[in-house]
């Protein structure tokens, strides 16, 4: 008996994300159908991915001539479409946002790699799944390993072990990282990834993303999650039982493997293009306790995480901001965590936020950042 076809939509489908949930694509033809695409402006790229997989929707914010059979339409309108079975969130910050608070609306299923689009509005979306018979799915790697250590047991977890590789700069001093460059900061040690989320794993922002993403997904308090360093990157996360025993999920750095759980969850696909781990030589897998001190951004993060409301919008919208100017030469690698701190500390949250006070939160906090940093330099 045939597998039914599942019909996706790629939003950020010219991504890092959204080019290997693609490559998952190409080996499983007859079960997986691309209905739509999305992304910003790498127009050249997506024509080449709508002249492959024909869909019949596409969106970029830039002008583009689409193939014949293509449509350009709104992401929010591809992601409700009565024919699409999941949405794949594979955007950079807030874009994602609105297309999956549609996609929850109309019961659809929502993997979800974006991680801010869960820290900026987590209750909300976790509300709407509820609510209209929508499901979230973690694509993120250290998510997808709690997930599937998840599976088959009930309750009694007593913790989350987040695993983060430390970044490039593990151990410099301050001095040394306020003249880090960006070819430097996207050189990570065992990831390939894309630019934002590349500086924000230097940084180690990104695990106080994921421990946001992790309290959302999972239900747990944030006392309960905890963030280790494994410099190997081959345990993705651990899950502590209360009896004592640790689950752990390994496997290469290739998040080729996390997307296609996503995609066929609760069924396991062989795929031969995805390497299995080599254990005919030495290896070794250590642990250590994250110097807090050393990373400032994680800092922020978890202290907008305790606080609630706005602030995790915010302190989004400020790293994306900060982030950008990084990469752009404009302020020092050592200058993303001040603008952060500044622009969290001059915010006034609003309390029980629906999607346009998370919105105006974010368009806030861009202005704030870009003022701080002007003010500065």
């Amino acid at each position: 008996m045939k597998n039914k076809v599942k019909n996706i939509v790629v939003l950020g489908s010219t991504g890092s994300i959204g080019q290997q949930t693609l490559d998952i694509v190409r080996i499983f033809r007859d079960t997986l159908q691309v209905t739509g695409l999305a992304c910003g402006n790498n127009t050249k790229l997506l024509l080449q991915q709508a002249r492959e997989f024909k869909p019949l929707f596409a969106f970029c914010s830039a002008a583009l001539k689409l193939p014949k059979g293509t449509a350009p339409v709104k992401m929010e309108e591809m992601a409700v479409h009565p024919d699409v079975d999941m949405v794949i969130v594979a955007t950079t910050g807030k874009a994602g946002l609105k297309p999956a608070v549609a996609a929850l609306r109309a019961g659809k299923t929502v993997a979800i790699a974006n991680k801010e689009i869960l820290v900026m509005a987590g209750a909300l979306l976790k509300q709407l799944a509820a609510r209209h018979g929508g499901t979230i799915l973690p694509i993120d790697s250290e998510h997808s390993a709690v997930w599937q250590c998840l599976q088959g047991e009930g309750s009694g977890v007593s913790r989350l072990l987040l695993t983060a590789s430390g970044g490039p700069f593990i151990g410099w001093p301050v001095k040394k990282l306020r003249r880090v460059t960006a070819a430097q900061a996207l050189n990570h040690p065992t990831w390939k990834m894309g630019k934002k989320v590349t500086v924000d794993s230097a940084t180690l922002f990104n695990k106080g993303l994921e421990v946001i993403e992790a309290h959302w997904l999972f239900g747990l308090p944030y006392k309960k999650i905890e963030v280790i360093i494994h410099r190997q990157s081959i345990i993705h996360s651990m899950v502590e039982f209360r009896d004592g025993s640790i689950k752990a999920q390994l496997s290469i750095p290739d998040m080729h493997l996390p997307i296609q759980y996503a995609l066929f969850y609760p069924q396991r696909m062989p795929n031969p293009e995805i390497k299995a781990m080599d254990f005919s030589g030495r290896h070794n897998l250590t642990f250590e306790p994250v110097n807090y001190a050393d990373y400032p951004c994680l800092k922020l993060a978890l202290e907008a995480a305790r606080l609630g409301d706005t602030y995790p919008a915010v302190l989004c919208a400020a790293d994306e901001t900060a982030v950008d100017l990084f990469l752009n030469n404009s302020i020092a690698f050592t200058e993303i965590a001040t603008i952060i701190e500044k622009t969290l500390h001059l915010h006034r949250p609003v309390s029980n936020p629906g999607i346009e006070d998370i919105v105006r939160s974010d368009r806030w906090a861009c202005d704030t950042a870009l003022k701080q940093a002007r003010k500065d330099n």
